[in-house]
């Protein structure tokens, strides 16, 4: 006996389809954010998506990220957005923080409520850490071409001043006010290297003492991160099962 292809699950939605109907925060970021834009720069947009829980039932699970759909667009799925969060992750701490929010809903807007639960002293070794990476791959430009790149010199001071101020005051804040003619003088190369190194050095330094005495607790609200989680997860499911939302997902 043949199987009767209406019995067949409904195909899972696509990955575009995913960050189309299931969003639930986007922002631009990028230098539009930081407060350093120019006439020539891109327009990054991020978001999350609350990928619909039956999804999770099937062997193949959703994806935990799409590029796309468009250029310059990157999503998380919350839970993937939650657990680099909680690990201090600089870009999605940042995300969480943009600005320049384009749509958010009531899901969204109860993940920004909770953006201060994500907040811990790891902003310092996973702030710290990526600047460090990225300065030893200045300095290996500078060996090997004779010059950084002066973007990423410029991004590099943004970072470890966003992580010193974090620390020392326990509020992240993405745009760079004051500083942008300063940053945009590193971008544009104006800035000698070792002025530029020198302060490196020092914001490092002050990004140390910060950690010491920062209103910051030592770990992120991991409990009131996954209670969100587990009931953004159960009402998904239960819309699911009233046929709400694009084919019952």
């Amino acid at each position: 006996m043949r199987p009767d292809p209406a019995a067949d699950p409904v195909p899972p939605p696509t990955p575009e389809t995913l960050v189309r109907d299931h969003t639930v925060y986007a922002c631009v970021m990028g230098s539009r954010a930081f407060g350093l834009a120019t006439p020539d720069s891109d327009i990054d947009r991020r978001g999350v998506f609350l990928a619909p829980t039956p999804l999770f039932w099937r062997f193949e699970k959703p994806p935990a990220h799409v590029e796309g759909p468009g250029e310059e667009r990157f999503s998380w799925e919350l839970e993937r957005l939650c657990a680099l969060a909680l690990r201090a992750n600089p870009n999605v701490l940042e995300f969480l923080h943009s600005p320049l929010v384009e749509h958010v809903d009531d899901t969204g807007r109860e993940l920004l409520a909770l953006r201060g639960a994500f907040l811990s002293r790891e902003v310092h070794r996973s702030f710290t850490g990526y600047a460090l990476g990225q300065r030893r791959k200045l300095e290996a430009d500078l060996r090997v071409h004779g010059a950084p790149r002066w973007k990423h010199a410029m991004h590099l001071l943004r970072l470890l001043t966003s992580a010193r101020d974090l620390l020392r005051t326990g509020t992240l804040t993405v745009d760079v006010g004051a500083e942008r003619e300063p940053l945009l003088a590193v971008k544009r190369g104006e800035v000698p290297w070792d002025r530029v190194r020198a302060r490196m050095d020092r914001l490092s330094a002050e990004t140390d003492d910060a950690v010491r005495r920062t209103p910051l607790p030592a770990e992120a609200d991991r409990p009131r991160v996954e209670d969100f989680l587990i009931r953004a997860r159960r009402a998904s499911a239960l819309r699911a099962l009233a046929g709400e939302g694009p084919g019952g997902c």
